[in-house]
């Protein structure tokens, strides 16, 4: 039992198809109660009673069925799943099954068997051996299976069952929420560049250290006060052809002094007076003052005539 990995202290569940002889069924189940020793047991069950048998879920560290050379028998899906049933979480099973090169409606390729055992819920299924059926082998399938073809070969696969029971779950954790990101380290500096460029209250006192004086840096041009002509950009008031507009948050000046020029037209533009007392009223103005006969008003304020005094005058 060493080849199949059986020890000591394991549990076995030992299945046989008919026809077994009995000496061989008998000698085998006392290789395996030797294999496990008195600390293990072996049970063994036919594979047609298996589905009522009374064993509890995960019982045995082992499954073996079919080992028999005198005995060969096809696996259905409910057998399966019932050893699965009855293996260990992490168990292994290893089975004898004829299989053909050509499927067949009662015999399957190993392909097929594969499958099936990986539906029953076993996982890492490897092709163990494949050798050529006994007589006693053949005649007992074509007598379960009607098959008559010659491409029959006996193939011996192992698989487990994972760690977990069938139809366990288990609870997880999601997190939807918006991670936030680590700060990046900051990359370690090297203890020679941060010595280079730090200095110490004994360098600062050095006669050795040089200072630069900072007004040493400007020379005669940078303290001359710059030209406002120069500071205004290029296109601003250009043209002789164009009105001059001041550009929007001017900066340069150009708003400043069209407000002043627009002032000073203004100014112009007010009517003048020869003897300065028009703004006090008629009895200080001159007889062919153009105002006579108007309100006083104040010194500077335009006054607008009408064409009927303008006509009058």
């Amino acid at each position: 039992m060493a080849d199949l990995g059986v020890r000591a202290g394991d549990t076995v569940l030992f299945v046989w198809a008919q026809p077994s002889a009995p000496a061989a069924l008998k000698q085998y189940a006392e290789e395996l109660g030797a294999a496990v020793g008195a600390h293990g047991r072996v049970s063994v069950e036919n594979m047609e009673r298996l589905l009522l048998s009374s064993h509890s879920a995960s019982t045995f560290d082992w499954v073996l069925s079919s080992l028999l050379a005198d005995s060969s028998s096809v696996h259905t899906l409910e057998t399966l799943a019932e050893m699965a049933r009855l293996l260990k979480p992490g168990g292994k099973i290893v089975l004898d099954e004829a299989v053909t090169g050509a499927e067949t409606q009662s015999v399957r390729t190993a392909e097929k068997l594969t499958s099936a055992l990986k539906l029953s819920g076993f996982m890492s299924v490897t092709e163990v051996s494949k050798a050529e059926l006994s007589p006693e082998a053949l005649s007992s399938l074509r007598t379960v299976t009607s098959y008559q073809g010659n491409t029959l070969s006996r193939l011996r696969i192992s698989a487990s069952k994972p760690n977990y029971e069938v139809g366990a779950s288990s609870q997880i954790k999601l997190s939807f929420g918006k991670k936030t990101p680590k700060p990046a380290e900051k990359p370690a500096l090297d203890p020679n560049t941060v010595k280079m460029w730090t200095l110490s209250a004994n360098d600062m006192n050095d006669d050795d250290v040089d200072m630069v004086d900072s007004d040493a840096l400007l020379d005669e041009d940078d303290l001359k006060k710059p030209d406002p002509a120069s500071l205004r950009a290029p296109s601003c008031g250009e043209g002789a052809e164009k009105k001059k507009k001041a550009c929007k948050n001017c900066t340069c000046g150009l708003a400043e002094e069209l407000d002043q020029e627009s002032k000073g037209q203004q100014k112009t533009d007010l009517p003048k007076s020869a003897c300065g007392s028009c703004y006090l009223g008629d009895a200080f103005r001159c007889a062919s003052c153009p105002y006579l006969g108007m309100p006083a008003f104040k010194p500077g304020q335009k006054i607008v005539l009408d064409n009927t005094s303008l006509t009058d005058a």
